[in-house]
């Protein structure tokens, strides 16, 4: 059934043009439809914010149990703009989510995978031999949508710090698995020791990376591999190192990572690393915070229209989704005042439409 066409006029970003499109039965159209109702009048128009690392199914006290509490996080997200969402690790099954035609599209990463002990209880699959990381790789790479989720290090109680959960031969017959199997892979890394060996071994991302250094960061500049650091979530790490008095090595070495972050993933950008926004939403994060990512990632040298791409049309590049492009999906989001402004505007749009339908 033909749907009321709708129509939007605007500038958009980043070249500040006027715009305007027509939305017929959710798809966007540069020809003009008869009839079409204006539903937004000046201001911008963007394609849908996207949260890059997003945890649909988790909650503060870990796994969601009821996916009603999942479809209000999607949600939450939606009312904020963030209109597609790569789901960095989720422990219960969302596929349902996606029959919600008012909800966001998820790009799933399947299962964390991490060595027993190694990662937050719950989350993970948990390999009890590291041999067995290719196989399990190739398993989620088919169960999810086009990623895979690697806990690339976390706290070693034995050792009383972080450090490296997989050896390097492992990481790379394991991404190899991943790539042969149509899959990108990202790992979890918080310290310094992991970096080197996944990023040799070809990982396409890497969410936080709080311990790179100048040569890492020349690595990931030579193979192309980009970078999701979750600002708004580094702001737990003193609280963490806090809660941490049993491990004072680790403990140390959270505020160390804390206090050089911004130093550090700022000269990643300078450096030439792709940056996009995650939020890490779903556990020690909320959802629909993707606006106070964008405004952390200027606090790296970011640019206001360069966080807004990295949360916009360069994140959805990125992940393979067109932008503002004639026979895309209808799924953009309009702001009355500029929302290079800030936070302020970024976290109120004036109108979302999500497949063609306004909220």
């Amino acid at each position: 059934m033909r749907h009321s066409a709708l129509h939007v006029r605007g500038r958009t970003l980043p070249d500040e043009q006027p715009v305007q499109w027509w939305i017929v039965d959710g798809v966007l159209s540069a020809e003009p439809v008869r009839g079409a109702e204006t539903v937004f009048d000046g201001g911008w128009i963007l394609p849908g914010l996207v949260d890059a690392h997003c945890h649909v199914g988790l909650g503060e006290h870990g796994p969601l149990n009821n996916l009603d509490d999942c479809v209000e996080q999607g949600r939450v997200e939606r009312d904020a703009g963030a209109l597609l969402l790569r789901d960095c690790g989720s422990p219960i099954d969302t596929r349902s989510l996606d029959d919600h035609a008012d909800l966001p599209e998820i790009i799933r990463a399947g299962r964390h995978l991490a060595r027993p002990k190694r990662y937050q209880r719950g989350f993970a699959v948990e390999l009890e031999d590291e041999s067995q990381l290719p196989a399990a790789v190739a398993e989620q790479a088919r169960a999810g949508d086009g990623w895979v989720k690697l806990v690339g290090d976390w706290i070693d109680r034995e050792v009383g710090d972080l450090a490296p959960l997989w050896s390097d031969d492992i990481l790379k017959a394991a991404i190899d698995a991943a790539h042969d199997n149509g899959a990108r892979v990202t790992a979890h890394v918080f310290s310094e020791d992991a970096l080197p060996g996944l990023i040799n071994a070809g990982i396409d991302c890497i969410e936080h990376g709080t311990g790179l250094t100048d040569e890492t960061i020349d690595l990931m500049v030579a193979q192309g591999t980009a970078l999701v650091p979750t600002l708004i979530n580094i702001e737990n790490f003193p609280g963490i190192a806090d809660g941490a008095a049993k491990y004072p090595a680790y403990a140390r070495h959270m505020r160390d990572l804390y206090e050089r972050s911004p130093a550090r993933i700022g000269a990643a950008r300078e450096a030439g690393v792709p940056i996009y926004a995650g939020t890490d939403a779903g556990s020690m994060v909320a959802h629909g915070r993707i606006a106070d990512e964008i405004d952390a990632l200027k606090g790296i040298g970011m640019t206001p229209t360069e966080a807004l791409g990295a949360a916009s049309w360069q994140a959805r590049s990125w992940l393979g989704r067109p932008g503002l492009e004639h026979g895309a999906r209808a799924d953009l989001v309009c702001f009355a005042d500029d929302p290079r402004t800030g936070a302020a505007v970024v976290n109120h749009p004036d109108l979302v439409i999500l497949r063609g339908r306004a909220f």
